[in-house]
């Protein structure tokens, strides 16, 4: 699985731990090749995104862009996810408002994005029930495995 993570915002962020992050989530779900991006951005462009693709003017936390649907990959050709792009500014100010971690905000819209990439939805309350029970399970086996070992 490549990884790729582009960083285009002023606020420490451990890529390091992001890839643990992505890798155990993917793998957790049983994605074990292709490629995904990450991209951290800043309100503004994050919120010029979310203007245009999603037709929210304000800067959100997560969004996700998928490049291929799930089983339609092409033969002798790396599986394009697609990309996860999130604002830490926003995961920042959520985390302190929920009373969290900034590593375990980011760890949660990270998965979330991953989780949207791989065509889980929550736009009914069934598919908002599955989805919040994958990303609480794999949350679970990140922060209880070591998998957020900050080395």
């Amino acid at each position: 699985m490549e990884i790729l993570i582009s960083n285009g915002q002023d606020l420490p962020v451990d890529e390091k731990f992001l890839e643990k992050i992505a890798r155990y989530a993917l793998s957790w779900e049983g994605v074990s090749s292709g490629e995904l991006s990450i991209a951290l951005v800043a309100e503004d462009e994050i919120q010029e995104l979310n203007t245009k693709y999603r037709g929210k003017d304000y800067p959100t936390d997560v969004l996700s862009f998928q490049a291929e649907t799930p089983g339609e990959e092409i033969e002798g050709m790396p599986y394009l996810l697609g990309d996860v792009v999130i604002c830490p500014a926003v995961a920042a100010r959520q985390a302190t408002e929920y009373g969290q971690s900034f590593e375990q905000e980011m760890a949660l819209l990270l998965t979330h994005g991953i989780l949207h990439l791989l065509g889980y939805d929550h736009k009914d309350e069934e598919g908002a029930e599955v989805m919040e029970m994958h990303e609480q399970e794999i949350l679970t086996g990140i922060f209880t495995t070591g998998e957020n070992a900050q080395n």
